[in-house]
């Protein structure tokens, strides 16, 4: 005997409509909730800025720091420093870092609950700049900066002139010149670029050399018609190469030369 079933169709539950003042509630009711979260957040940020566990106790400094340490630096900036851990402006901390003397970069983090930890770079002097009494400096990077030159071994150190805006073309072309006078045994101790544009060198011992104008290949061009030929024209007249008193590389092809104790040649050309 077979039963048959019979298949149940599902029943079918049709949506209850929500009536609006319903709705109107739970939005109501939404809203309060997130304002008063909100309230609570702005309560806690409030607690958090005006508590005194986060005003600033401690710098730490790290970094090069041959001329600058945590006192000198907490007596200099520390007063310029406003707000705590968390509405410190951090762009106006660095600068008033950066403006401390020897100092070149610095950067600024916080360290909560109530730190700065300072990273710097110091300045690194390679020359001195401007004329005598000048106390400004140039760094490896061709920038000015003025700080404590007894602080800097400024015996050894070339001295630079030129426009303050032109203080890393005239450190490169000091560079480039420095091994080619070497080449001659001649120290070079002080590069000018003059307010017409026209280099001149002063080596050790006094000698002046006019450079001209141009480029550093040009300049370079020239310094290397003299450090090739210097010593075959100053054995015609039985000198050194120390000798050279001065000599004007602005002539085409050639330069002016005045050796000491040596009076013929202080407008003679030589040619290569």
């Amino acid at each position: 005997m077979t039963v048959m079933q019979r298949r149940q169709r599902p029943t079918r539950v049709e949506p209850v409509a929500v009536p609006w003042d319903a709705k109107w509630m739970n939005a109501l009711a939404n809203v309060l909730l997130m304002g008063f979260i909100g309230m609570l957040m702005g309560a806690a940020l409030w607690w958090g800025v005006r508590h005194t566990n986060f005003s600033l106790q401690r710098i730490t400094v790290d970094g090069d720091v041959a001329h600058s340490n945590e006192v000198t630096l907490r007596a200099n900036v520390a007063p310029r420093l406003s707000g705590n851990f968390f509405t410190m402006d951090l762009a106006h901390a660095r600068a008033s870092f950066e403006a401390v003397p020897w100092v070149r970069r610095a950067v600024v983090r916080r360290e909560f609950p109530n730190r700065l930890r300072v990273t710097l770079e110091e300045h690194q002097p390679v020359a001195l700049w401007g004329n005598e009494g000048d106390v400004r400096m140039v760094n490896q990077q061709g920038e000015l900066f003025e700080a404590n030159a007894a602080e800097a071994d400024v015996e050894r150190m070339p001295r630079l002139i030129g426009p303050d805006a032109q203080s890393a073309e005239v450190l490169g072309l000091y560079r480039m010149l420095t091994p080619l006078f070497g080449q001659l045994h001649f120290e070079l101790n002080s590069l000018e670029l003059t307010a017409r544009g026209s280099w001149r060198a002063h080596l050790e011992g006094g000698s002046v050399v006019e450079l001209g104008r141009g480029q550093a290949p040009q300049v370079q061009e020239r310094v290397q018609r003299l450090t090739q030929t210097l010593t075959q024209v100053a054995s015609r007249y039985g000198r050194r190469v120390s000798a050279m008193e001065s000599a004007d590389l602005r002539h085409d092809n050639g330069y002016a030369l005045r050796l000491r104790g040596v009076s013929t040649l202080e407008t003679q050309s030589v040619k290569r």
